[in-house]
């Protein structure tokens, strides 16, 4: 049996994959998503401006954050940069999954694109876990841009290049099981538009829910509540503590314990919703 072999042609506004059955069919799966990823990544280098959410928005809140908190928090910007590029970071993969997958994922289902996969010979969730798969890439982008212009600005990583490189891991695997409740809503929501607001919206309570802006000390009892169970919270802490010092154990193991859950629970959810509506 020939070699798995993949490609992504273009011709105007549509996009055609073909794929063909690796030598193995235990390794089907794999191949097909990694190949379906593939697709994701080529869009993004045909259309660089689309990664640029990934890149402008964390950087513009790093500015605001530091420039108009900073000094009113933590006494000084460069204290208050220490403290909240940390969990910028985890905002910075957040954002830069959110919109390009669950958004992403709704225009290619009404542009009859997913109706194309369903003719070929390949997992059902193939096309869903391509997609997440894909905005690694994207993460990766928005990290290295985010500690590069932190660096600029004054910030520094006080522990060690094997910490930061584990901070950098770990946001990239919280953004990614995340992105399977970005999937669940595109494929729920059948306008695009509103999965783009629901989308955008639902960012407030999970990044802004946390100890980013201020310690959680100063919020309200009831938002005080909610931080301390909020899975961005403990990742944010986590990155902090790799990354400036501090308590690394427990917020670590709290935020691969959530990363686990959100798969658990969305992935499967986000693929039956994927075979009803397609």
């Amino acid at each position: 049996m020939s070699e798995t072999t993949s490609a992504v042609e273009r011709t105007g506004e549509e996009e055609h994959v073909r794929l063909e059955a690796p030598p193995h069919r235990r390794y089907a799966f794999l191949w097909h998503s990694l190949a379906l990823a593939r697709r994701n990544l080529v869009k993004i280098k045909r259309n660089p401006i689309s990664i640029s959410d990934a890149v402008i928005a964390p950087v513009t809140f790093l500015l605001i954050f530091v420039y108009m908190f900073g000094g009113a928090v933590s006494g000084s910007t460069h204290a208050y940069l220490q403290r909240t590029l940390p969990a910028i970071l985890v905002l910075s993969a957040i954002m830069a999954g959110m919109i390009a997958t669950g958004v992403n994922l709704s225009l290619d289902i009404k542009k009859g694109i997913f109706d194309r996969f369903r003719s070929l010979p390949i997992s059902r969730s193939a096309p869903l876990v391509g997609s997440v798969l894909a905005d690694v890439v994207r993460y990766l982008v928005s990290i290295v841009t985010l500690l590069a212009f932190g660096y600029l600005i004054g910030f520094r990583i006080e522990t060690d290049p094997l910490s930061a490189l584990a901070a950098a891991l770990l946001t990239i695997v919280f953004g990614m099981s995340l992105s399977w409740l970005w999937v669940l809503l595109g494929m729920v929501i059948k306008e695009t538009a509103s999965v783009q607001t629901i989308v955008a919206l639902s960012i407030f309570p999970l990044a802004f829910g946390t100890d980013m802006v201020a310690p959680v000390e100063t919020l309200p009892g009831w938002l005080q509540a909610w931080a301390k169970v909020n899975p961005v919270g403990h990742t944010m802490e986590a990155c902090r503590g790799l990354l400036i010092g501090g308590d690394v154990a427990e917020p670590v193991t709290m935020s691969l314990l959530w990363s686990a859950g959100l798969v658990v629970v969305f992935a499967p959810l986000a693929v039956l919703a994927y075979r009803r509506r397609t």
